[in-house]
């Protein structure tokens, strides 16, 4: 699937620059960018490379400065947004850009014509750019590429010491930094010895965030071309010698039929294969692979789109990083260790295991599973880390330590958690019901002894609408013991689990109150409106969108559980359906090809943090295949 902008909306410079694409490399690494060719992003190049992936990133390439050049001065095509100025302005001979396996860029300047095509190598960290003169004028081609080596979340500034080495050879310049080559590959160039720095590139998206808005960009050569008509070349940028350049442009014209074909392409972007493990990356740009949005993206990502063996491998790879009854929280970008900061990401797991066992029985992946859970479940009952227990005196399920942050709600500054919900969280107790009861059930597959999971479970259902339901509000409270009597989405998970306690006449009027004051096109608000802690805009410095993330900010993911609530609690697929549909404006008004992590509680409701985000997507789609009919 391709997406076309024409050339209204490509030289629309607000337009252009907000619209991003992504092109992944199955690694970790990426290229990615606006439609208008600025960087709004330190994370934005045209070769983001997973060094060690698929964690550490480094930009190398961030951008590709192009001159064309016929009878009269070089024209400048490319687009930087610098400390108070915009140079060159290339958008404003933008007539077409379109993104789907690879992105396209159509330029017209002084009746010259060139297309830019760029590709991502599938399973090595390299970049393909090819220029084409689709014209009848032959003109020369300059190009310069911006390098630096930078983590990616980092800035990069001037350093004469900056490359510890720059080589050249033939058709190939080397520019290398603390053991990282980048390799540009020009065969047919003319190379200029035009080496300098470029000073105080400006990301918008980052000022915006309160964040070091600014780099410096290093050019290591000067590269021309005569172009004449028809005429291609091509610039590799990559971590290794001898990538060949990609040529597989040919894409399927096939019209897409259906929004679920839309959102099972635009899952496909955040698989990821590694030597240590294959998972799901919770989102581009700047998050890595997360056990709690891994195990809730997977029915989507996987089993909607009939891949059980893969979920079936990313499930095994997880249980293997199991310490004392949980799976990582994720695995993190320096160092060795994973981090176990979760309450619920190993109960989602429970949920994925069960999910693909329904999809594609394997007995010796459900043995395999069975230990594992066994596993959970005793080191729950007993206590884990972070405070994690079973409460005997009622089975549910307790947790928290001071600092930690353990559920979704996750934000954190410094030592503030500012959503803690410590005790017995709603979704959490949902979530530890449903994991016993399906390790309860697999036991009997098995024909193992489950009477324990029974009881246990029995038990802590018996109480769940003792202590979480409140007949004077109509629903749920968000965490007891203590209690917090806010009204927030988590009670739908609750309700949409496969052996979710809150059903029946209580859960339909809870459904009711979510739908009256957290339902928005685009996702479930996380606290209501009349809360005193409401906040509508998801906007300023890291500082305040931190606090803002779970008090108001709507999340697209929670459409997913509250669509499989009010199908099981109302029958109602005609609404369902009706709210599903909003997919198709909100795969392109962010991310191209992909739905936002949050949008604003309050109208307007701008999309807002990762463009591409995986359980957006990944529940957008699990609730079109499992809960709608076909016929969708």
């Amino acid at each position: 699937m391709r997406t076309t902008y024409r050339e209204s909306e490509c030289r629309n410079l607000e337009f252009a620059t907000q619209r991003e694409w992504l092109l992944p490399n199955g690694l970790g690494g990426f290229a990615m960018g606006t439609i208008s060719g600025a960087n709004t992003r330190r994370y934005h190049g045209l070769l983001v490379a997973a060094v060690k992936p698929p964690t550490y990133r480094q930009v190398l390439l961030a951008n590709l400065e192009i001159d064309v050049q016929g009878e009269g001065n070089p024209i400048g095509l490319s687009c930087n947004q610098y400390y108070g100025a915009l140079h060159p302005e290339g958008y404003q001979f933008l007539e077409e850009f379109s993104v789907g396996k690879t992105a396209f860029w159509r330029f017209r300047a002084a009746g010259m014509i060139l297309e830019k095509r760029v590709a991502i190598h599938q399973g090595v960290n390299a970049t393909t750019i090819e220029l084409y003169n689709a014209g009848q004028k032959p003109y020369r081609l300059i190009l310069r590429p911006l390098v630096c080596h930078k983590f990616y979340h980092g800035n990069f500034r001037f350093d004469p010491n900056y490359p510890a080495a720059l080589n050249h050879h033939r058709d190939r310049t080397i520019v290398e930094q603390d053991g990282v080559s980048l390799h540009l590959s020009h065969e047919g160039a003319n190379r200029h010895p035009a080496v300098g720095w470029y000073y105080r590139f400006e990301y918008l998206r980052e000022t915006e965030r309160g964040l070091d808005p600014r780099d410096d960009l290093f050019c290591p050569c000067e590269l021309n071309y005569d172009l004449g008509p028809g005429k291609a070349i091509s610039l590799v940028a990559s971590t290794e010698a001898n990538i060949k350049p990609y040529t597989d442009w040919a894409e399927s014209s096939e019209p897409l039929t259906s929004i679920a074909q839309e959102l099972e392409i635009a899952s496909r972007k955040f698989f990821i294969e590694t030597p240590t493990r294959s998972s799901i990356l919770a989102g581009f740009p700047w998050f890595t692979d997360w056990g709690r949005d891994t195990m809730i993206s997977l029915p989507g990502m996987c089993l909607a789109t009939g891949q059980p063996a893969l979920a079936r491998k990313i499930i095994r790879d997880y249980l293997s990083q199991m310490h004392q009854g949980l799976i990582p929280n994720r695995f993190v970008e320096k160092g060795e260790e994973p981090e176990y900061n979760t309450v619920d990401a190993t109960l989602w797991c429970a949920n994925a295991i069960y999910k693909t066992l329904l999809a594609e029985w394997d007995d010796e992946f459900a043995r395999d599973a069975m230990a594992a859970l066994t596993e959970v479940f005793d080191w729950h009952v007993k206590g884990t880390l972070y405070g994690i227990k079973v409460d005997p005196a009622d089975g549910l399920l307790t947790q928290g330590a001071t600092g930690v942050q353990l559920t979704w709600m996750d934000a954190k500054v410094g030592d503030w958690v500012v959503t803690p919900r410590h005790g017995k969280p709603v979704e959490i107790n949902g979530l530890w019901v449903n994991a016993v009861r399906i390790m309860e059930w697999l036991a009997e597959k098995l024909g193992l002894e489950s009477t324990r999971y029974g009881q246990a479970a029995g038990l802590a259902e018996s109480w769940f609408d003792r202590k979480f339901f409140k007949e004077t509000l109509g629903y749920y409270f968000d965490t007891v013991d203590p209690d917090d009597a806010s009204l927030r989405p988590n009670q739908v998970i609750a309700m949409a689990l496969p052996f979710g306690p809150a059903k029946g006449p209580r859960a339909e009027r809870a459904l009711q109150a979510v739908t009256r004051e957290l339902l928005t096109p685009v996702g479930l608000r996380t606290l209501s409106q009349e809360s005193p802690g409401y906040k509508g805009r998801f906007e300023g410095p890291i500082i305040d969108r931190d606090a803002a993330y779970h008090q108001g900010t709507v999340w697209p993911w929670l459409m997913g559980p509250y669509i499989t609530a009010m199908v099981k609690l109302t029958g109602d697929t005609t609404e369902a359906r009706r709210l599903l549909r909003h997919a198709r404006e909100i795969l392109d008004e962010y991310g191209i090809g992909g739905i936002a992590e949050v949008y604003d509680g309050d109208e307007p409701r701008r999309p807002g943090g990762c463009p591409f985000q995986a359980w957006s997507i990944a529940e957008w789609l699990r609730a079109w295949k499992e809960d709608l009919s076909p016929a969708g």
